[in-house]
Parts: structure tokens; sequence; C-alpha cells
């Protein structure tokens, strides 16, 4: 068990709620591009970045993660853009911290993730991915970060090298690996293995983010959990991801009239193939069932799916006030006002 901190005695007593997922919700109300997927908007519209940040924050998430994710150097020359990549970041982690600060409690976290160029047979490669992920914990450290969260790993080489750099920080450290649809990380390691590989390096909190839904993100749960001793975290898509199909990555649409120019449903058709609130809420509270402490919702999470969670593992947010309130309905409630013709509709309508 790692030694105690900040983040780890709030695990201690109680569950620690952190969205993530901006990706995709600020694409689709557009301030970034879809395909490119890189955090711009922390420059260009930064007050559409706090907005966002308060949402999740009212819903009930304990960390405000700055959104640095694909901010890194690789994906800016990518689009041309490496001349703004400090800037960027630290714009993004300064919001964060503004948004963290107006409430008391609240972590502000730096944030790194998957390269997209790691490489288990290439030193250089590997060399290259490691300074990129000094050069944004540092810039964390200078803003004030709270803790470091690094997520989406799909190779454990990576996930380690991330862990190594974010503990040298000397913050707290939170681990999230995504297993593609092979069961077992990309290079071949196992998942499970990689998990309490990265306990054994001190990180806080090890677990899943992105790529599966609830149904085939529990299974690995259930086992990474009884795997370690450290906290346990959870970040599932809000996506009906299948054994078939087990990550957004190839969930199929048959019933799609249109398909997507570029013919997958990821990312810019996944809307029909959804979870309910409910769903998530269900997914949250066996988590929690399970000793899993550290839980949220990753690409495709709106506040509400935050407060869902929230509220699943026996939270009351700001956000609380306006949950569903199904007795005023005009069809469904009960209320005394309402018509009883009216009413009666809901049955046929």
């Amino acid at each position: 068990m790692t030694q105690s901190n900040p983040l780890t005695q709030r695990l201690d007593a109680g569950p620690v709620i952190c969205a993530e997922g901006f990706l995709f919700e600020l694409e689709k109300r557009g301030y970034l591009s879809a395909g490119e997927f890189v955090p711009e908007v922390a420059l260009e519209f930064p007050d559409a970045l706090r907005a966002l940040h308060v949402d999740f924050q009212r819903a009930g998430s304990d960390i405000v993660e700055a959104f640095t994710y694909n901010g890194h150097r690789e994906k800016m020359r990518v689009i041309g853009k490496e001349d703004l990549l400090e800037p960027l970041n630290r714009s993004a982690l300064q919001i964060a911290r503004s948004v963290a600060d107006a409430k008391p409690g609240n972590f502000m976290a730096g944030n790194i993730s998957n390269s997209n160029i790691w490489d288990p047979e290439n030193a250089d490669r590997q060399a290259e991915v490691r300074s990129m992920f000094t050069e944004m914990v540092g810039w964390a450290v200078d803003e004030g970060a709270d803790l470091i969260i690094g997520e989406t790993f799909y190779f454990a080489g990576e996930a380690i090298a991330a862990a190594e750099i974010a503990k040298a920080s000397g913050l707290p450290v939170v681990l999230t690996l995504a297993p593609m649809a092979f069961q077992e990380m990309a290079d071949g390691v196992g998942i499970v293995e990689t998990a309490q590989k990265l306990e054994q390096l001190g990180v806080d909190v090890v677990g899943l983010n992105c790529f599966r839904g609830p149904a085939t993100m529990l299974p690995w749960l259930k086992e990474i959990r009884a795997a370690v001793s450290c906290h346990v975290g959870a970040l599932p898509i809000p996506y009906r991801t299948t054994q078939d199909e087990p990550t957004f990555f190839n969930l199929s649409d048959p019933r799609a009239e249109v398909a997507s120019p570029h013919g997958r449903t990821f990312p810019t058709a996944l809307d029909p193939l959804q979870t309910n609130r409910y769903e998530i809420g269900a997914f949250a509270r066996e988590a929690y069932d399970l000793g899993v402490n550290y839980i949220g919702v990753c690409c495709g999470a709106t506040p509400m799916h935050i407060r869902e969670v929230a509220e699943a593992v026996g939270l009351t947010t700001d956000a609380s006030r306006f949950s569903e309130n199904m007795k005023n309905h005009f069809m469904y409630g009960d209320n005394e006002r309402l018509a009883e013709n009216v009413v009666a509709l809901g049955s046929t309508a």
C-alpha cells in the first residue's frame, strides 16, 4: 500500500468522483475537431472549457482534471502547432486550478496520456515519449497540481514510463489502463500483471478508463481489485460494448440508415449505442460494492452521467437539486394538480 496522502486519505474515507471525456463533449459543443481531437479550446475558447469544468464539478466531480489530453508535443507537431504546446498546457492547468479553488475540497489534476507513438521495439521513440511526459508533468507541478493522472494507456511499457515520471513529481498518481479488443496490453503483457506492476511502482490508484463500456470493463475490474491492495479506479465509456464488440472502436450499428463517411461508428456515429443513465448508475454501484472508490466516466460523459455516478454511491451534488422528479410530469406524475384525462394518455401515447 502506498503512503497516505490527501488523495488516498479521501479514498480511504469514501468515494471520489472524477469526470473525464472532455474531447467528445467539447467536440459536440463545437469547440474542437473530431479526428484531430486537440484541446486548443484551452487557448481559443477558455470560457467554454471553464464552463464544462464547472458543469462537471456541480454534477459531483471531486477532481478538476486539466484538459491536456492529446496536448502533447507529438500531437501538436501533427497539426503544425508545436509552438502552442506550453501555452496550451499552462492555460488548461490554470483554468482547472481556478475552478478547483472555487470549491473547497476539490483536487486539480495534471494529465498525461497515451502518446500513440510508443513502440516497444524502438528505444528512441520511448525516449521521446518519456521526454513529452516529463515536460507536461513539470508544467503541472509549476501550475500547482494536486495530483497527476496518467490515462488511456494500451501499452504496458508506456504506462510504466508514465508512472515512473509522474511519481518523480512527488505528487499522488492515478494511472488507468485502456486495453483494446485483444484481452491483454498491446505489447503482450497481461492487464492484471500491468496493474500489479504499477502498484509496485507506488501508484496510488490503478485501474481502467475509456475504450470499454460497463459490460466489458467490469470483469477486468473484478480481477484487478482482487490482485492489488491499492485503490482502484473505474471510468468506463457510456456505450454498450459487448463480448463480441468489447471496445467503442469496433461497435457496429446495423440499423443506421446513413453510415459515417469514414466507415466506422467511432468516434462520430456512436450516439445510438449509448447506455442510458441508469446503466451508468448501476455500473457505479457495482464497482463501488467491489471496493472501487475512484469512479467516473470517460469519453461520451456528460454532467448527467457524473451526477448519476455520484448519486449511485450515496453522494448529493449541487446538481442533485435537478435530479429526476417524475411525480410532477404531466403524464407520468401523481400530483393532484395533474389533469386525469391527460395522465391517462401515458399508457397509450
